[in-house]
C-alpha cells in the first residue's frame, strides 16, 4: 500500500512520518463510539492501569497532551513564581512553555554532544538559590543520565519531573524512564512511538502527585462524572483548588490501549530500522550516526545524523537535495534560546556551545515503525550520490 504524504506533496516517495493506525485499532475506537460515556470513564481507567504496569509505576495519569502532563507535574510540585527550573537548550518548545505556564522561570542548559541528552555539568553550572527542580528530556528515546541527575538532585534537594515525549519503552538500567524522578510525562502526538492522535500520561509513584493530577485535570473538581452520576446528585461536587479541561477521552484511551498491545513490536521495528541506517550511513566521511553503547536503551523516536564539513555539502544543502528528490527531513530541534519568548523570560547560562553547535549540523532522517527496506534505501542512495 503506498504511502501518502502528510502534507498533499504527490512527489514525496519517503515522509517523514506515518502513524501507525490497524484496523484492529480502528476497531477499538468504533466501538468505544457505540458507548454512552464518552469522557472521563472506565477506558480511560483501563488505559492508565495499563500504562501503570507496562512502566512499572504505581500511578498513571491520561491528560489531554504531554504539554499538560508537564504543566500539571510542575503544578503539583508547588513550583510557581519566581522558582528555576533547568531545561535542555535543545529540546521542543513544550518542555520550557510549561515552565513558563506556572510563572517559574526556564533555565537553558547546554547538552552533551555525543547524544543531544541534557549536559550534567552545565545542570551543575546553572544550579542558584531559586533551582527547584530540573526537568531532563530523554531525547530521541535514549535515557539521559538520569542516575547522576538524580544524584544532584537528591544532594541539592530539588525536584525532578522527566520528559519522556521521545521515550515509551526506553529503560535506563531496566527500569523504564519516567519513575526515577518524581513524575515521568508522555506524549502520545501522531509521530510518536504510540499515538491516540493527541493525549499524554503522567507516571508517578506519589499518591499526593497522583491525586492532585486526577482532580486538577477535571476543573478541580473533586468526584469525576461517573462518581457524579453513579450516587446522590449529579451537580453536587466541590472545588478545592481551580483546575483544568485535561482530560484524556475514552475514544483516545480506547486506541492507546490498543497500541499498547503492540508497543514492544513497534520499538523492535525502529531498532531494526535504526541498525539498518547505520549500517549503511556509518562509514561516509563527514556523517555521524546514532551511538548505542551496550546497555543502552534506545526506542528511536528519532534518527538523527550529524553533517560535517568532511561531507561533501552542508546540512542545509542536503535537506534540499533530499527534499527535491521526494525524501522529508526536519531538524530536532531548533534551540530554545534562539526563541524570542525564551530570550525575554529564559535564564540560559553563557555558554551553550553544543547545542548552538548541533543545530548547524544535524539531521533527522524519516523513521516510523512501518518504513521498508526499500524506503530506507532511498534515503541511502540519495545520501551517498
Amino acid at each position: 500500500m503506498k504511502k501518502k504524504d502528510a502534507f498533499g506533496d504527490s512527489r514525496i516517495r519517503v515522509p517523514f512520518f506515518v502513524p501507525e493506525i490497524t484496523k484492529e485499532d480502528k476497531m477499538a475506537v468504533n466501538n468505544t463510539l457505540d458507548t454512552l460515556l464518552l469522557t472521563d470513564g472506565p477506558i480511560l481507567k483501563k488505559f492508565e492501569k495499563r500504562f501503570a504496569r507496562f512502566t512499572g509505576a504505581k500511578y498513571a495519569i491520561g491528560v489531554s497532551n504531554a504539554t499538560a502532563a508537564l504543566h500539571l507535574s510542575l503544578k503539583a510540585l508547588g513550583i510557581g513564581r519566581g522558582d528555576e527550573v533547568i531545561v535542555p537548550d535543545m529540546t521542543f518548545v513544550a518542555t520550557a512553555s510549561a515552565i513558563l505556564m506556572t510563572e517559574a522561570v526556564p533555565v537553558l542548559a547546554d547538552v552533551d554532544e555525543t547524544d543531544m541528552n541534557i549536559s550534567v555539568a552545565s545542570i551543575q553550572k546553572n544550579l542558584t538559590k531559586n533551582t527547584k527542580a530540573i526537568l531532563p528530556v530523554h531525547f530521541a528515546g535514549k535515557s539521559c543520565k538520569i542516575d547522576k541527575i538524580m544524584n544532584m538532585a537528591k544532594k541539592n534537594r530539588l525536584k525532578v519531573i522527566e520528559d519522556c515525549a521521545h521515550a515509551i519503552g526506553t529503560k535506563y538500567k531496566k527500569k523504564h524512564v519516567g519513575t526515577f524522578g518524581d513524575a515521568g510525562c508522555f506524549s502520545f502526538y501522531p509521530t510518536k512511538n504510540l499515538t491516540t492522535i493527541e493525549g499524554g500520561m503522567i507516571i508517578t509513584n506519589s499518591k499526593k502527585i497522583a491525586d492532585y493530577v486526577v482532580k486538577t485535570r477535571n476543573h478541580g473538581i473533586d468526584k469525576s462524572l461517573g462518581q457524579r452520576f453513579a450516587k446522590g446528585k449529579p451537580w453536587d461536587y466541590d472545588v478545592h483548588e481551580s483546575g483544568y479541561n485535561y482530560r484524556l477521552d475514552e475514544v483516545r484511551s480506547s486506541l492507546g490501549i490498543s497500541q499498547l498491545k503492540r508497543i514492544c513490536k513497534m520499538n523492535l521495528q525502529r531498532k531494526k530500522a535504526a541498525e539498518y541506517y547505520t549500517k549503511k550511513l556509518e562509514n561516509i566521511p563527514g556523517i555521524t550516526t546514532p551511538r548505542v553503547s551496550k546497555g543502552d536503551e534506545h526506542v528511536f523516536h528519532l534518527y538523527i545524523v550529524k553533517i560535517s564539513n568532511k561531507y561533501k555539502m552542508s546540512r542545509d544543502m542536503l535537506f534540499e537535495k533530499l527534499l527535491n528528490n521526494g525524501i522529508r527531513t526536519s531538524v530536532h530541534y531548533k534551540p530554545l534560546h534562539k526563541f524570542t519568548v525564551f530570550q525575554r523570560m529564559a535564564k540560559k547560562y553563557s555558554t551553550l556551545l553544543n547545542s548552538e553547535k548541533m543545530y548547524e549540523r544535524i539531521l533527522s532522517l524519516p523513521m516510523y515503525s512501518s518504513i521498508s527496506r526499500s524506503e530506507q534505501d532511498v534515503v541511502i542512495k540519495n545520501i551517498l550520490a
